[in-house]
């Protein structure tokens, strides 16, 4: 079966990766069916009736999960019933977004969705990526960086940020191609770096002065809920952003090089990229 034949389901496809992953495969050839809540192809965790037409026709597919939403979630139950669906009608191939986080953060897994998948009867591969350098930019940090001011209980902690079209680019690669079922790939940037690293970097290519305040866990989760931000998800991005604090994750690993035969983008890279697009100025 070529490129050409193949039918992707992407799941969350005006997400961070999820965009990327449609360019890529659209960029091969591939037919994509880019499913989201409100798209033409549409698909809602919360709603079963989407779930059998979003597989329709669909040779592989690429499955984000929702446990950052607030609120309690199944989410092994909740992917191995879609993981069943998907199989049930004819899908061979699940490739599943989760995070380089092993611990709970806020109470929930981060990898609670993988036996399902592993278990499902497809093949499967999992992505396990570290942060996104893009939450600096359209993510959870932007309003911080914008206000020129990060505060975060990141501490002095390191991260070995990866871009998201590199994760997207794998992910690509492993709905497409042979050679990566049954793994489990760990993606990350080439170094890594501290937040005050980063907002540096950024300072430097917008010609801002943003500063990085280090504050206490406790703190932040309350800067947040006073945002109106429920309280459970406030724990659960303060416990996220503690991983990087306490350096849980932050060896660089060789993933990217080995799967796309080039390095990952560095970070100082997608800042000057991301500079030029006028998304920090005010």
């Amino acid at each position: 079966m070529t490129d050409n034949d193949k039918t992707i389901l992407v799941l969350g496809a005006t997400g961070k990766t999820g965009r990327r992953v449609v360019n890529g495969l659209r960029g091969r050839g591939a037919t994509i069916r880019a499913a989201s809540r409100s798209g033409e192809v549409r698909f809602d965790w919360d709603d079963r009736n989407t779930w059998e037409p979003a597989f329709t026709g669909a040779d592989a597919a690429y499955i984000v999960d929702m446990q950052d939403k607030p609120g309690s979630w199944d989410a092994e139950g909740q992917v191995r019933e879609l993981a069943k669906q998907a199989v049930d009608q004819g899908v061979r191939r699940l490739v599943l977004l989760q995070a380089r986080v092993l611990d709970k953060v806020g109470g929930k897994s981060l990898i609670a969705g993988e036996r399902a998948v592993q278990e499902s009867g497809a093949e499967w591969t999992v992505l396990r990526p570290n942060w996104f350098a893009q939450n600096f930019d359209e993510g959870v940090l932007l309003d911080g960086v914008v206000s020129g001011e990060l505060a975060l209980p990141a501490g002095h902690g390191r991260e070995p940020f990866v871009d998201a079209a590199d994760v997207a680019a794998v992910a690509t690669a492993a709905l497409l191609d042979e050679g990566h079922a049954g793994q489990v790939y760990e993606l990350s940037g080439p170094r890594a770096i501290t937040i005050e690293d980063a907002v540096r970097d950024i300072s430097r290519a917008t010609g801002r002065t943003i500063r990085y305040r280090p504050v206490t866990h406790q703190a932040y989760v309350d800067e947040l809920v006073s945002y109106e931000v429920p309280q459970d998800y406030a724990l659960f991005v303060a416990d996220l952003v503690a991983q990087i604090r306490d350096n849980r994750n932050a060896t660089p690993t060789d993933t990217v090089q080995r799967v796309l035969g080039r390095a990952p983008r560095d970070f100082s890279d997608f800042v000057k990229a991301a500079a030029a697009t006028g998304v920090w100025n005010v």
